[in-house]
This record gives structure tokens, C-alpha cells and sequence, in this order.
């Protein structure tokens, strides 16, 4: 903004002038001299100084941080903040940037290896409490693999060096923990594809292909869903693969009723996938939210329904000769499945000979099992059959349960229906619940959806009113005040700045030094300043008194999180929200005003906050 006001003050009284030199002219009866000098280069020489200048201030300010990062004692913060800084530095630095790489993938080492230890140590410690039962562990995501997806853009084989030592590792670490061998396999492939895939998506296919091709040979989820992605960028380049797969699966032994399946998502339902595992149960995933069937050629749908027909006719082994647990009823249902494709698109040789199989199978399985699975089967192909009402099977269930225990369950689970609707009504199944601590648990999550849920539907007023009555934490009623006033910040500007007092008086209640506290002044910051900016750089005040009284608050990884764990009634909902972190607001107030967000920015007196204040602050800048 003040490079574009720089232009209009200085182009202006050059553009008058030339103006009147010209009006001169026009009056005078003797030529006038003729203007030589032109003043356009000179307004571009002085723009691209202040460019030039900035470009260096924010190279310099990068490049001091990560200086500074090379001293955090957080691993985590360390790696973090030295890779995001060699990746806005590669283009004018390589050589710097590829050393801050080297030195992020050590304390990525470092940082993940403390992880997993704690990860063991809590798992130990369930365990000690609940011997022989299970336990659950919530952690956060490796930081390697972080490293690794920002240095293979640049450098394919700095990524090859890295991809390589986190597959060592991930072998060394499950069999330190008794983990098989295929399980760190599955994790290093996992992890190509997913380089790959993000080369793809920054346009990048050459090097998304030099990192996916040697996988190609392997019928996965991944690798499919690697090619669906690729096709709708280049359908020549994933149809090729497509078929030379096709040609690898028919071979191999190893392809079976579930390979079929997931090579048949490629052309009927892309980023759908369907498999029966276990003694009959299934598996569904939705790579995207998106599946819409691919247009391939005919040929290529041809190969598909010979290399499916050449798997799925296989002879089944004998019983009890290697032949796994649920082989029998998992060939049945993908059969089953794929039978409508095969009758309208393969031959009719084929056709007839699956419809044999398939009823060859049903005799070996029992109506039970016939009738199961149905929605699976169905899913993407064919229409799915209309389902019961959920609440009138769980009404109905209720007059016939005899203890309270199975009736508050079953208005537990009403009520969770109802709240992801966004259906106040799931307000009166809770009070339903006799039970005094599920009835408090319920209450509380149930309002939390329905806030979360009425701010999905833009329904302000729904928001509002939960928000006022509803079982809500500090930081909950905060983010819900502040994005209803988001929604009514159009139409009713007073208003919204009257939500916005409210949730700052609200945000004021959380404790000094719990990191939810910065996090609700961000929130109302974000909102405000989109109003108000003159407010919203006063607000920066609190956001940074809050942080600076609350050690855990790193200033990025804000998660709205709700969850009911009973008996009977289980759920749990987790939501990142940008607006809790620090990245967010200081892009907007760098925007405004560089210099002055640069310098609140290093009032922060913690690492976390102020590397990712900077960061955003200059890498934001930079874009």
C-alpha cells in the first residue's frame, strides 16, 4: 500500500508539468523547446530502490532470526524456524539456505527423537495403570518430514539425502520398539508420495514424477490417488502410468479382491476409496471431498476390466492352506461391488463369468454377511438405499432399555446427532440424561458443536445466543463472540465492535498464564482490526502482555478442541484456527505499517511468538 502511494505523490506534479509544457505550447507562436528529458525512469528507478531496500531490510531481518534460531533452546522452534527461513532465502542464497536446511534437519533430529520418548513414556505409564488394557496417545506431527517437503523444492537431492536418512531412522526406531520392518517401509513411501505430491500441487510435475515413478509399480491408495491427482493436471502423463500398473497388478501374485478395488477408484470414483478387510469389514477414504468418474479411454477401461477380471477369477486356495482369515467374504463384497461396472462396461464373456464367482461365494457366506456392508458397497457407484431416520431408531430404542445407564446413552448419542445439525434441540436430549457428570460432560460439548457449527452456517444470531447460555469455556465464548461479529461486521458495524468489547472483557476472565489467554486476544484482534484498525493496533498491546505472561504460548498451532468420552457416548472434535496464532495478525499489520509490526513484533520476549511474528512479518513480505 505504501509503495502504490509513493507512485501517485511523486507521477502527480510530473504529470502537471507535462501538462503545462504541452498547454504552453499550444499558445505560443514560436515552437517550444522540445521536452528531451523523460521522467518515467526516473519514478521506476525510485520505485525499485524502495523495492530493492526492502527486499534487503527483510533478507537481513531473515537472516539475523535465523542466526537467532540457531540458539533456541526448543528443538521443535529451532527447525521450524530455520527451514521456513532457507526456503524464503533459496532464491536470492541458495548456498546459505541449503546449510540452514542441513542444520533444521538436525534439530528435526533431535526434536522428534524427544517425541517418541515421550511418546514411550506416557504409553508406559497407561499401561502401569491399565494393565492389559489399551491405551491412546495424542502427539504432534514429526518435524522431519516438514524439513524434508521444504527442501525438496528446491533441491531435489538434498530431499533424496534427507528421504533416505528418515527411512534409516524409521527402520532403527521400529525395531527398537519391536515395530515390523513393513511398517517403516510403508512410512517411507508414504512419505515420497506425499513430496510428491506437494511438488504437484507448486506445479512442479517434473520433479513430483522423479519422486513418485520408482512407486508406481505398487497398487496403493496412495499411489492411486497420487495418479487421480496428476491426471487432472496431465491426463496423459497419469493415464500411461495407469496402464502400466494395470499390466503390474494383473501379474503379480500378490494383487487380490482389495487390489481390484482400489485400481478400479482410478476411473469410476477418483480419491474414493473401498476395502474389505478383517472377517468382513470395511475400510472407506476420501482423499477429497471431490470424486467425479475420470474420461478415459476406451482402451484403458478395457485394460482395467481384463487386469480386475484376471485377479478377481483366481481360484481361491483350499481352507486351511493359506488362505487368510475373511478371504472368502471380502472376495464377495468387491465383487459385488464391482459388478455394476462390469455390466455396463466390460465384455460379456467376462460378465458372465464374475456373476458366476459371485454366486459361487454367496453360497459360502451367510445371509447375515449378504446383507452387510451394503453402504460400502454401494458407495460411488451405485445409489445409496435410504437409511432410517438414526433418531427414530434411537427414540425407538429407548422404551425398551431397562437401566438408565443404556437411556442416557442413547439421549447422549441424540443429542450429538442433533448437535452437528446445528439442531438446538440437542439441548433437550442432554437434559434427558439422568446421570449428573454425563449430563454436565454432554452439556458442554454439545454446546461447544453447536457454536462451532452455527459459525459454519454463518448463523450469527445461533452463535450468539449459545454463546450467552451456553456451557462454553473463555476461549470457546471468544472465538464464538468474534466471528459472529466477523458476520455482522457488514451489516451492522456498531454491533459487531459491541461483540467485540464483550469478548475482550470475556477474554480478560482466562488466567494470566494459560496460553489460551493470548490466544483469545487474536482472535478478537483478527476481527477487530478488519473493522478498526486503529483499535486493533491498540488491542496488539493486550496480545502481547498476554503472551509474555504465558510460557507454554508458542504462537502458532492455536486448535479449538472438544471431546466427550462417557460411557456409551463417544466424540471428539479438533479444529486449528488460525486466528489463535500470531502468523495471521502480523501479515495483516505488516501490510499496514512494516516497520511499525517489525518492531512489535520483537516485543515479544519469548522465542516462540517472536521468531513466528518475524517470520510472518518477512516472509509474508516477500510473497
Amino acid at each position: 500500500m505504501k509503495r502504490s502511494h509513493l507512485l501517485l505523490v511523486v507521477f502527480l506534479p510530473i504529470f502537471s508539468a507535462t501538462v503545462a509544457a504541452q498547454s504552453g505550447q499550444s499558445n505560443k507562436t514560436s515552437p517550444a523547446k522540445t521536452v528531451t528529458a523523460n521522467p518515467e525512469p526516473a519514478i521506476d528507478t525510485e520505485a525499485e530502490r524502495r523495492v530493492r531496500e526492502r527486499e534487503a531490510h527483510i533478507e537481513s531481518v531473515l537472516i539475523s532470526l535465523a542466526t537467532d534460531a540457531g540458539a533456541f533452546k526448543d528443538q521443535r522452534l529451532r527447525a521450524r524456524t530455520q527451514s521456513r527461513i532457507a526456503d524464503g532465502l533459496w532464491k536470492n542464497d541458495p548456498d546459505r539456505a541449503r546449510s540452514l536446511f542441513r542444520k533444521a534437519w538436525e534439530a528435526a533430529e533431535v526434536a522428534d527423537a524427544e517425541l517418541q520418548q515421550q511418546i514411550q513414556k506416557e504409553i508406559r505409564e497407561q499401561q502401569a495403570k491399565n494393565p492389559g488394557g489399551g491405551y491412546s496417545v495424542s502427539s504432534p506431527p514429526e518435524l522431519r518430514p516438514e524439513v524434508l517437503r521444504l527442501a525438496v523444492k528446491h533441491d531435489p537431492a538434498l530431499g533424496e539425502a534427507f528421504l533416505a536418512k528418515l527411512s534409516e531412522q524409521k527402520a532403527q526406531e521400529g525395531s527398537a520398539n519391536n515395530r515390523a520392518g513393513s511398517q517403516a517401509r510403508d512410512y517411507a513411501v508414504n512419505q515420497r508420495l506425499g513430496v510428491a505430491k506437494q511438488l504437484l500441487s507448486d506445479g512442479d510435475k517434473e520433479r513430483a514424477l522423479q519422486f513418485a515413478d520408482p512407486l508406481m509399480e505398487t497398487v496403493s491408495m496412495n499411489t492411486i490417488d497420487f495418479l487421480s491427482s496428476l491426471r487432472e493436471k496431465s491426463p496423459a502423463d497419469a493415464d500411461q502410468r495407469y496402464a502400466a500398473m494395470l499390466s503390474f497388478a494383473a501379474a503379480s501374485p500378490q494383487s487380490d479382491p482389495n487390489t481390484a478395488s482400489l485400481l478400479s477408484s482410478y476411473i469410476f470414483t477418483p480419491h474414493l476409496y473401498v476395502m474389505f478387510i478383517g472377517f468382513g469389514g470395511a475400510s472407506q477414504a476420501h482423499m477429497s471431498a471431490k470424486s467425479v468418474p475420470a474420461e478415459v479411454a476406451p482402451a484403458l477401461r478395457a485394460a482395467f476390466f481384463r487386469a480386475a477380471s484376471q485377479i478377481l477369477m483366481r481360484p481361491m486356495p483350499p481352507p486351511g492352506q493359506n488362505q487368510p482369515s475373511g478371504t472368502v467374504i471380502n472376495k464377495y463384497y468387491v465383487i459385488k461391488r464391482l459388478m455394476p461396472l462390469f455390466e455396463r462396461f466390460a465384455t460379456a464373456e467376462a460378465t458372465a463369468g464374475l456373476r458366476q464367482q459371485l454366486e459361487a461365494l454367496s453360497s459360502m457366506v451367510t445371509e447375515d454377511q449378504r446383507q452387510k456392508q451394503e453402504e460400502p458397497v454401494r458407495q460411488g457407484i451405485r445409489p445409496q438405499e435410504p437409511k432410517q431416520a438414526p433418531e427414530q431408531g434411537l427414540l425407538e430404542k429407548v422404551d425398551q432399555v431397562k437401566t438408565s445407564a443404556e437411556r442416557d446413552a442413547l439421549y447422549g448419542q441424540l443429542a450429538l446427532n442433533r448437535a452437528e445439525a446445528a439442531d438446538l434441540s440437542a439441548r433437550a436430549y442432554v437434559d434427558k440424561i439422568e446421570e449428573v457428570e454425563l449430563r454436565r460432560s454432554a452439556r458442554a460439548y454439545v454446546d461447544a458443536l453447536l457454536s462451532y457449527n452455527a459459525i459454519g452456517k454463518r448463523d450469527a444470531e445461533q452463535a450468539l445466543e449459545i454463546a450467552r447460555t451456553g456451557e462454553l469455556t473463555h476461549l470457546q465464548r471468544v472465538w464464538t463472540m468474534s466471528r459472529a461479529a466477523n458476520l455482522l461486521m457488514r451489516t451492522d458495524k456498531a454491533r459487531a465492535l459491541q461483540i467485540l468489547d464483550d469478548a475482550t472483557t470475556e477474554a480478560r476472565r482466562i488466567g494470566a498464564s494459560d496460553p489460551d489467554s493470548p490466544r483469545a486476544f487474536l482472535a478478537i484482534a483478527n476481527n477487530l482490526f478488519r473493522i478498526d484498525r486503529a483499535r486493533g493496533w491498540d488491542l496488539m498491546n493486550d496480545v502481547v502482555k498476554a503472551a509474555n505472561s504465558a510460557p507454554d504460548f508458542t504462537g502458532e498451532g492455536g486448535k479449538l478442541a472438544f471431546q466427550i468420552n462417557a460411557s456409551g457416548v463417544q466424540s471428539s472434535h479438533g479444529h486449528f484456527i488460525g486466528e489463535f496464532d500470531v502468523a495471521n495478525i502480523f501479515q495483516s499489520l505488516a501490510h499496514e505499517n512494516y516497520e511499525r509490526a517489525l518492531e512489535l513484533a520483537q516485543v515479544f520476549e519469548r522465542e516462540g511468538p517472536r521468531a513466528n511474528a518475524v517470520m510472518a512479518i518477512a516472509l509474508g513480505s516477500k510473497k
